[in-house]
């Protein structure tokens, strides 16, 4: 792992290097996945029954998952999974009810109503993962908000394995978080016919959820004719750090999101080259134990960094800088300096607020921003599940009085019809106020 010192230079070389290694060439993607978009929206069933088994080498005839299937996964499960799953379930649902909005209505003095409906959308699908990135985690993050939005039907999707069977804890996690049918379809196919619909797979509002280059680039395809919740990036950590650190968990954190794949990023700031240099020795120390070292080694290399600043406010100018996915304030008073965070996905503070609490247990949604997008991008919440349509009611007497405005407006626009749509009701009435 890289250890730096900001000059101004070579940080911020290495930052760029960092923000561009999400810029992967998808061309050749891009055009593998839109075939795949066409052939299905044309032959529907067939076409995805064909691309399942070229892919996941399995074509089973129905789609999908039985619920008495579901339901033995489930019961099969271990016990202490179960209730683990359960308990991170109720923290997120407790956070995810809090993020709900309520319809209203106000009554002017002059007879006017306005208001705003909130309505949760009609269908979702989910895409989660199968294989060795069968995260259980992310069917409770993806499905709960839309539980507590209001939609009326959760629709699931994941790659069969060579079996035709799915993933026995990710048909668990369905089954806690409240999913309604269930798929053995994965891919780009499986996009595709959640977008457009097929005999056996129902049309989704929207999409949401992790997957590879394909799945990601199907999704963006196919935006428009469905909502998604945005396009995920290779994972990412910033540790901001004092030197009152603890050098042992900067490395076990760092590591953290580093073991989820070769172009995760991980990188520490800190105030202290003594924190920093110990937290490398560290990482030389403890990788060895992990069952993914291979994988945390590359990261680290390639998009890990130590970073000595020459203070916290430096430190706190490359994190808003950066916009991480995962910020960690590894300081002596983490909420002194929350308020000078303008940008990251989610916030850990302390050293007891490690990033996988966030990931599994604690409630604040895990599908958050990356590459930079918490400039602007939020994470995954009820609002991403819902609908708002505003309502207008005005009285003959209040039309009136906005008449000229509206026509005044509309005229120097050049659109006449709208003018003429607001004065026809008042020819010959122009008394009526």
């Amino acid at each position: 792992m890289k250890l730096v010192t900001a000059d101004g230079k070579n940080d911020l070389e290495l930052l760029r290097a960092i923000r561009s290694r999400g810029g992967e060439n998808t061309a050749r993607a891009t055009e593998a996945v839109q075939k795949i978009i066409d052939d299905v929206r044309l032959r529907g069933d067939d076409a995805v029954r064909e691309y399942t088994l070229r892919f996941d080498g399995v074509a089973p005839e129905t789609f999908e998952v039985s619920k008495s299937a579901i339901e033995a996964a489930y019961r099969a499960a271990p016990r202490d999974f179960i209730v683990s799953l359960e308990r991170a379930a109720a923290n997120i649902r407790d956070f995810h009810e809090r993020q709900r909005q309520q319809s209203w209505l106000e009554t002017k003095e002059n007879g006017v109503i306005l208001g705003q409906r909130i309505r949760g959308l009609t269908r979702v699908g989910v895409y989660v993962p199968g294989g060795t990135a069968a995260y259980p985690s992310s069917v409770l993050m993806n499905v709960i908000p839309a539980k507590v939005a209001g939609v009326r039907e959760i629709v699931m999707v994941t790659p069969p394995t060579r079996s035709g069977a799915v993933n026995p804890a990710i048909l668990a996690a369905a089954r806690v978080a409240g999913v309604d049918r269930i798929f053995a379809v994965g891919g780009a196919q499986a996009v595709a016919a959640l977008a457009f619909g097929t005999r056996q797979i129902p049309k989704a509002d929207k999409i949401v959820g992790p997957g590879n280059i394909y799945v990601a680039t199907a999704k963006r395809l196919v935006f428009g004719t469905v909502d998604i919740d945005m396009i995920a990036g290779p994972s990412e950590i910033l540790i901001i750090a004092d030197e009152t650190a603890e050098p042992a968990f900067l490395a076990a954190d760092l590591m953290s999101q580093a073991e989820h794949d070769a172009m995760a990023s991980a990188i520490l700031v800190t105030t202290s080259r003594r924190v920093a240099e110990a937290t490398v020795a560290e990482l030389d120390r403890q990788v060895s134990k992990l069952s993914r070292a291979d994988i945390i080694r590359r990261s680290l290399e390639d998009f890990g960094a130590a970073i000595v600043c020459g203070g916290i406010e430096q430190a706190v100018r490359t994190a808003n800088e950066l916009a991480p996915e995962h910020l960690e304030l590894m300081v002596e008073n983490p909420m002194e300096l929350l308020g000078e965070i303008d940008n990251a996905g989610s916030v850990f503070l302390g050293r007891y607020a490690p990033e996988p609490l966030g990931d599994y247990f604690a409630g604040p949604n895990h599908v958050l921003p990356t590459g930079g997008t918490a400039r602007f991008f939020s994470p995954l919440s009820v609002d991403s599940f819902i609908k708002k349509s505003s309502f207008i009611y005005y009285t003959q007497a209040a039309l009136a009085d906005a008449k000229d405005d509206i026509t005044t407006l509309a005229r120097a626009e050049g659109l006449t019809a709208h003018a003429h749509s607001i004065e026809i009701r008042f020819e010959g009435r122009e008394n009526c106020k």
